[in-house]
């Protein structure tokens, strides 16, 4: 972990005033502080990094993700009706709207970065277009139709209009080719980056990969679509042919100096672990396993009454232990079925376990090694890229493994699972869905809502609803805030609840 600097304080106390204004017409909040004009980007940077990973992405869009996913559960022995909108599917204009207000809102510190008009710090302006580039992916992914080329203007417009999400899209790589020309082009008059990068420490050929990744991310998430719309397929075949294969090999973390002390802890681990003082924190008592991936991680049939197929792998993975905690007395990973209540839930069910909330003190993650890893294998299964698929598939395990640091275990458990359908190379006839099951493993309580956008894109894995849910399926996007509607009504697409179930994000053709 890297020691806060003062470089860094500055950064994160001026990303603050720079995302504190009043307004929920978050595309548009005006920085009020004075210091807006004078303030340099490598004063900015730190917190233009930490605030919309610690404002939504590590908690709000995490949590929504993994109860999607059916990876989390609720303690129903103790607290009554946790996560009941999440089971039931009671998707609102209110529903997670944090994660577009906490956003765009937290993004304004990357936008005043790119709004600097000054050539000598190139290398700052790549990060903040990455790191605004990395965001607003996830809105699209989650909401379609944006601002974008009108958002974060501040007080130039108070009512942005909405683009159309796959033109997004191809803005978005446009924007990453010239973040890596900033970082390509940059010269001896350019500031070097340092302490105030909190996620590679000024390393650019880090961001070089993290810019490739990412690239290769939003090119795979048409690649569906691509299957039946021809322009798609060509615009992908050319971009593909022109992609740096530069990516990432460990994981892209994010830590600006984090402490175990209050206000200071990592902000995952402050909601899900435990207080400087040790007590139980927030959601600690109230966040479990799923019965349905603690009973697949450990080989067995889920107990989901909606699961009609049996999918025991017979296959035990240690991941498990790692993910969810085992009871005190049994050592066993014990689930909850989402939408039991405590007359049907075990008398004891497993928290987060110790990979997950292991320390106050524990990096954030932003894309893995094995997310990377799987990305390629799956690029290389669909055509795309030339190398060896089921290589890049095992790599991306055994990534997985060592950010659990059981990393020993990874060859055995490949060896032990390579002809078992659903998660081994071999043994699986569908390659794309073996990959999608292994990525969930991977990004469970990690980044529950990037395997949540890619079951909408893919259909893998096949998880099932809650026993309670009011759907007949999960919802493709979640619907605009009320926040947009009061502020922003003249551009705002009109929307019911309908929609969330119904109508898809451009590159959801499933």
């Amino acid at each position: 972990m890297r020691n806060i600097l003062s470089k860094s304080l500055i950064a994160i106390f001026l990303a603050g005033s720079l995302t504190s204004c009043e307004s929920y017409l978050d595309t548009n909040t005006s920085p009020t502080d004075p210091t807006l004009e004078t303030v340099q980007p490598d004063l900015l940077l730190g917190g233009a990094l930490t605030a919309p990973y610690e404002g939504n992405f590590s908690n709000t869009a995490n949590a929504l993700g993994n109860l999607m996913m059916a990876n989390w559960g609720a303690d129903v022995n103790n607290i009554t009706g946790a996560y009941l909108d999440e089971y039931q599917l009671n998707i609102t204009t209110t529903f997670y709207a944090g994660v577009w207000n906490g956003t765009y809102l937290d993004l304004s510190t990357s936008q005043a970065i790119l709004d600097k008009q000054t050539d000598s710090y190139d290398y700052h302006k790549a990060i903040a277009l990455i790191n605004r580039t990395f965001y607003f992916q996830y809105l699209v992914d989650l909401y379609g139709d944006i601002p974008y080329s009108e958002a974060l203007m501040f007080d130039a417009n108070y009512a942005p209009s909405y683009d159309d999400d796959q033109a997004i899209y191809r803005a978005l790589i446009e924007d990453l080719d010239t973040a890596i020309g900033y970082i390509n082009n940059a010269d001896g008059q350019d500031q070097t980056v340092g302490s105030e990068d909190v996620v590679f420490n000024g390393s650019m050929e880090n961001w070089l990969q993290f810019a490739n990744t990412l690239k290769l991310r939003i090119l795979l998430r048409q690649s569906v679509l691509a299957e039946t719309d021809g322009e798609t397929a060509t615009y992908l075949n050319e971009q593909f042919a022109a992609l740096d294969q530069n990516f990432l090999t460990a994981d892209a973390t994010i830590n600006p100096g984090y402490i175990n002390t209050a206000n200071r802890q990592n902000p995952f681990y402050a909601t899900y672990g435990f207080t400087p003082t040790d007590e139980p924190a927030t959601q600690r008592n109230v966040t479990t396993a799923s019965d349905y991936a603690a009973e697949f991680l450990k080989g067995f049939q889920p107990n989901n009454p909606n699961l009609t197929e049996n999918i025991a792998t017979g296959v035990f993975d240690p991941r498990v232990e790692q993910i969810y905690e085992p009871l005190e007395d049994t050592q066993e990973v014990i689930g909850v079925v989402q939408g039991a209540d405590n007359t049907t839930a075990p008398t004891e069910i497993s928290k987060l376990g110790p990979s997950i909330v292991a320390s106050a003190e524990q990096d954030g993650y932003l894309i893995t090694a094995a997310e990377s890893y799987f990305l390629q294998a799956e690029a290389v299964q669909r055509g795309y890229l030339s190398g060896n698929a089921q290589d890049l598939f095992e790599s991306g395990i055994t990534a997985s493994f060592e950010l659990h640091s059981i990393g020993d275990l990874a060859a055995n458990y490949i060896s032990n699972s390579n002809n078992t359908n659903l998660i081994g190379w071999t043994g699986s006839t569908n390659k794309i869905e073996a990959i999608m099951t292994q990525k969930w493993i991977a990004l469970n309580s990690i980044n529950g809502v990037e395997s949540w956008i890619e079951y909408n894109r893919t259909g893998y894995p096949d998880v099932p609803l809650s026993t309670v849910a009011q759907q007949a399926n999960r919802p493709y996007r979640l619907l605009y805030p009320a926040s947009e509607y009061s502020a922003n009504s003249a551009n705002v697409p009109q929307q019911s609840q309908s929609d969330a179930f119904n109508t898809t994000v451009f590159w959801d053709v499933n």
